[in-house]
């Protein structure tokens, strides 16, 4: 234990200092008009859950914008695609309703921030609101609104993640050479899992 750990409430206002007031009252139980535009704008949504024991997983969604489906102002809907089935996000859900969702859009420095409490459905009418490519979708979490506001850019001002010139170079992760890492699998192996993936990548969505 380090003496600068901040370990209390008190020690971390110290260094932070105090909120104004007006700030958090952005904070609101429900949508407005600028949420709801935004939404209908949006192709990826970044998915807070914990479990029981409060172990977090956070996933990505994403699909054309405005895949995210607005029952009202308090109830939004993020149908759930095609995966790897290993569902962390879902399997916590089923134990712990509470989710926290980041919603961006391209080229817009601000975030939406919506917290509430999911439920998960297969109600087969609503998955086929849902379709994309053709396909309904596999599942979809309803998101009952506890408070909703936007964020400021300055983490995506400082990122510059909206301007190309600072991205660097395209790279991409081998899903083969990490399997290859953990097992001990050899060249061979790993390219026919790359490819394997990519042909996921066409056809899967």
């Amino acid at each position: 234990m380090s003496a600068h750990d901040i370990r209390d409430l008190a020690s971390l206002r110290q260094i932070i200092g105090d909120a104004n007031p007006r700030t958090a009252s952005k904070n609101q139980p429900r949508l407005n008009a600028m949420a709801i535009d935004f939404l209908e704008r949006c192709p990826f949504v970044v998915l807070s859950t914990a479990d029981a024991q409060g172990r977090v997983d956070t996933s990505p969604k994403g699909d054309a914008p405005g895949f995210i489906k607005v029952e009202d102002l308090q109830t939004i809907v993020i149908p759930d695609r095609p995966g790897n089935k290993l569902i962390y996000g879902l399997e916590n859900i089923v134990a712990n309703p509470q989710v926290g969702l980041l919603c961006m859009v391209p080229n817009t420095q601000e975030t939406l921030r919506i917290n509430g409490r999911a439920e998960l459905t297969a109600d087969p009418q609503l998955l086929e609101q849902l379709a994309a490519r053709g396909k309904n979708a596999v599942i979809a979490i309803r998101v009952h609104i506890d408070e909703c506001f936007f964020h400021c850019a300055k983490a995506f001002i400082r990122s510059a993640l909206w301007e190309p010139q600072s991205w660097g170079a395209k790279s991409k992760i081998s899903f083969g050479k990490v399997f290859a890492e953990l097992h001990g699998a050899d060249e061979t192996m790993a390219n026919a899992i790359d490819e394997s993936v990519e042909e996921n990548y066409r056809t899967g969505l």
